[in-house]
């Protein structure tokens, strides 16, 4: 029998095994599919907050917020020699007149808060794009220590520094993704092996009886085998679907909702929907090899 003819029949096999205990083989593919959709959700959140931090990325500002006193000759000095280095893209001076009517149009019930005070309420400041890959190493930090220590400036926010620390969560929550997912896994490939051990001892006549007419491991074995792989693939194909139904799901309020413009605004992409397939074939595969590695009764 040439190895295609016995591909055939291995998985010919495996689908009337699956057919006969389905209630069993449903259980090891819910198993698996429960497993793949938790990782599946971790890797899909910080697969689009990696996203939206290179977006954000491209737009951050140094801001350099001024003393309230600073007059306006003196700001368009001082933004000039912010200018200065050349990995300043731009810099654009906010007078407090300017930085008052901004607040009042971004936050209009809140515009009474500056409305009718004697001084202007919001200091004047600089906001400076940056190319961090054209600055040479530690120049951007120096450059910024320097205009904290400078006598006109009272404060100097960096929003590089938030999206560090967004980073470091997005890394947090994809460790904690795939130590559960790896946890569930095993539980999985431990479920898909009890199912196939099981069916190998209701089908041990037939195994000896193959056995004496001389069929070789390989060919006894191979039906399970697809059997664990077909389970696993199953697995994934529902892990899969669940996944794109709550990914639509939340992707139908983005336009409503910030959080849930960043963790669905891409489903996941064709490697990673072929990686969730492998995994969940593996996983099976893995579970069935487990399950016949002493021959069964």
């Amino acid at each position: 029998m040439s190895f295609v003819k016995a591909l055939r029949y291995f998985f010919r096999e495996a689908l009337v095994n699956l057919g006969r205990g389905y209630r069993v083989s449903f259980l090891a593919v819910l198993t698996i599919a429960v497993s793949l959709t938790l990782g599946g959700v971790f890797l899909l959140a910080s697969r689009n907050l990696s996203g939206a931090v290179e977006r954000w990325r491209a737009e951050t500002r140094v801001v350099i917020y001024l003393k309230p006193a600073t007059a306006e000759p003196e700001i368009q000095r001082l933004a000039a020699e912010a200018k200065a280095p050349p990995w300043v893209a731009s810099v654009q001076p906010v007078s407090a007149a300017a930085a008052r009517q901004r607040f009042r149009d971004i936050f209009p019930s809140l515009s009474g808060l500056v409305e009718g005070l004697g001084e202007e309420p919001l200091p004047p400041s600089l906001e400076v794009a940056v190319s961090e890959r054209q600055a040479p190493p530690g120049d951007l930090a120096t450059w910024l220590r320097a205009w904290r220590q400078r006598p006109e400036v009272s404060m100097v926010d960096d929003d590089r520094e938030w999206l560090r620390q967004l980073e470091t969560l997005i890394a947090v929550v994809r460790g904690v993704g795939l130590a559960l997912g790896a946890v569930l896994l095993g539980a999985a490939i431990f479920t898909i092996a009890s199912v196939i051990r099981l069916t190998a001892y209701l089908h041990h006549e037939e195994i000896s009886i193959m056995r004496l007419v001389g069929a070789t491991e390989f060919f006894i074995r191979g039906p399970f085998y697809a059997e664990g792989l077909l389970q696993g693939v199953l697995g994934a194909l529902l892990a899969l679907a669940g996944l794109y139904g709550a990914y639509h799901f939340v992707h139908a309020r983005a336009a409503s909702s910030l959080i849930a413009a960043m963790l669905a605004t891409n489903f996941l992409g064709g490697s990673e929907i072929g990686l969730v397939v492998l995994l969940g074939a593996v996983a099976g595969l893995l579970g069935a090899v487990a399950s016949l590695r002493r021959e069964p009764l």
